[in-house]
């Protein structure tokens, strides 16, 4: 390993590990990333192999979780990335290049393929369901990576994320802190049943944008995982919910209950006691995007996330649909209105934001 992320240029970094791997006379196109701060590129050999560089600034982003990740579901017969050559402490990885067919770009070129392509991402997550969850990953040169539980602190700090971020953007309502500590009474009898089932290993954004179609792959592999780094051990409803309740891409209504049938069917799991899970995680996760994008405005200057916050609010209030969360639907109803979830904000030179 040489170089140092704090005193050479990132370029520089870069292609002194691609030089290490032979990869520098490569072609680099840049190719979407994600809410992080990560960067990709794919690299073109003259015969025409293809291979992706992640560039995780390592004061920013740890590779190290990834790349024992990948391998753990690589072992399970899963389609992760495969990781080809690492240099830990400059962030960079060289990854199996899993190719352009994201779900949502072969559902926005075929539509009718809906039904199939979710029927395959929720038979992944079953079988993803179904394999070991590691404590501990295996990390060369470390002592192990071991795997966090979606516990209920997790759960409840991350829920708080709207009251952090998104309450101070309205102007009104109770102190921040205070409403925290609202939140978090109102949500003190709910959580156990977010934490209630066999921890599976949780990938945590579980979508259309980060899964890839391998048609060419049989089974559950026909599925690819792209985002997996912050992966938890916690409740197999957590990643139904990240798919079927997806602020980027809605399905219909009858479908997400064949979906949310099919996983129920294929785990074995108690059909009534999912269910409430599936839909109190709804909450949980809806109210934690609401806050984590309006941060990704706020903090990191990327307000493309923030035109999704009003269907995050839709989605919690259909979950709060039953008598188990009569309170908290009050208390949101109080401190965030109906009226104020149905724009984003929008900046605005004079006051910041306009809601």
């Amino acid at each position: 390993m040489s170089g140092n992320p704090v005193d050479e240029p990132r370029t520089v970094l870069l292609d002194r590990f691609l030089d290490g791997q032979g990869w520098a006379a490569a072609a680099r196109a840049p190719i979407a990333g994600d809410a992080s701060f990560r960067r990709y590129w794919r690299l073109t050999d003259r015969a025409g192999g293809r291979v992706i560089v992640m560039d995780a600034p390592p004061e920013r982003e740890d590779t190290r979780p990834f790349a024992a990740l990948a391998d753990h579901l690589t072992a399970q017969g899963l389609s992760a990335p495969r990781v080809l050559a690492t240099d830990h402490g400059n962030g960079f990885l060289l990854l199996e290049d899993l190719g352009d067919d994201t779900f949502t770009r072969v559902l926005a070129a075929a539509p009718g393929r809906e039904p199939a392509l979710y029927e395959a991402a929720v038979d992944t997550l079953a079988a993803l369901g179904r394999a070991p969850a590691p404590e501990l990953l295996a990390v060369p040169g470390d002592g192990g990576h071991r795997l966090g539980a979606y516990d209920q602190t997790v759960l409840l700090d991350e829920a708080a994320l709207m009251t952090d971020w998104y309450l101070p953007e309205l102007g009104h309502g109770p102190d921040p802190a205070a409403a925290r500590a609202e939140l978090a009474g109102l949500l003190a009898p709910l959580l156990p049943a977010m934490v209630a089932a066999r921890p599976v290993l949780v990938l945590r954004d579980y979508h259309v944008d980060n899964l890839m179609w391998l048609p060419e792959r049989s089974g559950p592999a026909r599925v690819g995982l792209l985002d997996f780094q912050d992966a938890l051990l916690g409740h197999p409803a957590y990643d139904l919910v990240s798919l079927l309740q997806d602020v980027r891409r809605a399905i219909p209504a009858d479908l997400e209950q064949r979906l949310l049938a099919r996983y129920i069917a294929a785990s074995g799991a108690d059909p009534a006691a999912f269910r409430l899970a599936y839909r109190l995680l709804g909450v949980q996760r809806n109210l934690k995007i609401a806050g984590i994008f309006t941060r990704l405005w706020r903090r990191d200057a990327k307000p493309v996330y923030l035109p999704l916050i009003p269907r995050a609010w839709a989605l919690v209030a259909r979950n709060l649909a039953g008598p188990e969360t009569g309170a908290l639907e009050a208390w949101l109803d109080r401190v965030v209105p109906p009226d104020r979830r149905s724009r984003p904000f929008v900046p605005d030179s004079a006051h910041g934001v306009r809601p």
